[in-house]
């Protein structure tokens, strides 16, 4: 049976209150919503929403690599908005991150992140994904 292991990266702020920053059991690792934290203050970075999600997608990416994955490893996301306005800005950044086939994505609006922050994600992601061509529309 596999075991369930808490992850923690020194390229990823650390979390607010009594949880992980990501669980990995077996080959799924589940990853906690990341806010455009800089890692080296845990306090939320200046700007658009442009720079929070580059700074909130750099977070999980961190969360990744400490867990032997990358971006492409990802086969899902929820996005916490606090306006869906924001929506194109943070999808114009993720097409950068997620520039081969993208995970499936729910997007929430929310009444308020912590620090005032724009934008959170979390994800779910699997270490060994299926070998070969990413696939398009079938």
């Amino acid at each position: 049976m596999p075991e369930k292991v808490s992850i923690w990266a020194e390229g990823a702020p650390a979390p607010f209150g009594h949880y992980c920053n990501a669980i990995k059991y077996g080959n799924t690792i589940h990853l906690s919503g990341q806010l455009p934290l800089d890692p080296a203050t845990g306090r939320p970075i200046p700007g658009d929403v442009e720079a929070q999600a580059r700074r909130v997608l750099d977070n999980l990416n961190a969360l990744l690599q400490a867990c032997g994955a990358q971006l492409s490893c990802v086969m899902k996301t929820t996005l916490y908005l606090v306006d869906l306005r924001d929506f194109p800005a943070f999808d114009k950044v993720a097409k950068e991150y997620f520039y081969f086939l993208p995970p499936a994505r729910t997007t929430v609006m929310v009444a308020g992140l912590p620090g005032g922050c724009r934008v959170c994600l979390d994800a779910v992601a699997e270490l060994k994904v299926p070998e070969g061509p990413a696939k398009g529309m079938i």
